[in-house]
């Protein structure tokens, strides 16, 4: 279906596509909701839905960790972990792991009482059994991961626009389809091999990436700084 659509990446909308395929539009719904789960879709207010693969990547510099950002303005940290569990991944993750079954843990980043992001990171059966459900919450998966000899030597990172599904909305007390920054990040050991695939959802209002190029001066450094909230 998605081999369809042109360069542009846009889909009919959902009533086009319940004509065409002669279902429901609540079954197009559904459909539409589970590609964008697995990463093949998203969708925009007033843009509908459109294929993920036609974003436009971007070649960026190294950008500062959420949790050491947020620690450096003085604000509390909270993780709480919400999906816990073994299954197997969804397409985009297969990619990088195999179809092989592989943890996956979910979780809701606070910075007081003000929702931050909400993580999804994914770890592959081998190096998944040191990462317990509290483990996750805190230190934390990667720093699990790192505390039992998983060094982490290289991270890829893709940086998207995206919308609020269902879960991450309600999760983040916004309403479904509010523009979110969706961070990627995969861990390479040594060997290049992946240790850990996480997924970010960032409230957009709340962060403001900045970026440092090779060979450019800047004032200040790099990395992900978290923007006051307005009284």
């Amino acid at each position: 279906m998605l081999g369809d659509y042109g360069p542009a990446g846009a889909l009919e909308s959902e009533a086009e596509l319940g004509r065409r395929h002669e279902v429901s539009r609540v079954t197009v719904r559904r459909a539409l909701e589970q590609l964008r789960d697995e990463g093949l879709l998203a969708s925009r207010k007033g843009a509908g839905w459109y294929v993920v693969s036609f974003a436009q990547p971007l070649a960026l510099g190294t950008f500062q960790h959420a949790e050491s950002a947020v620690a450096e303005a003085g604000l509390p940290l909270v993780r709480t972990v919400v999906e816990y569990g073994y299954r197997p991944p969804p397409s985009s993750v297969a990619l990088t792991f195999g179809a092989g079954e592989v943890l996956r843990v979910r979780s809701l980043r606070r910075t007081g009482n003000a929702p931050l992001d909400v993580v999804t990171e994914w770890v592959p059966l081998a190096l998944a059994a040191p990462v317990s459900r509290a483990d996750a919450e805190s230190p934390g998966t990667w720093e699990t991961l790192r505390r039992n000899g998983n060094q982490i030597a290289l991270v890829r990172q893709s940086i998207a626009a995206t919308a609020a599904g269902e879960q991450v909305a309600s999760l983040l007390g916004v309403s479904v389809g509010v523009p979110l920054l969706l961070v990627r990040r995969i861990a390479l050991d040594g060997a290049e091999q992946p240790i850990a695939l996480s997924e970010h959802h960032y409230l957009g209002h709340r962060f403001r990436l900045e970026v440092e190029f090779r060979g450019w001066p800047g004032a200040e450094p790099p990395g992900v700084a978290p923007i006051p909230l307005e009284d």
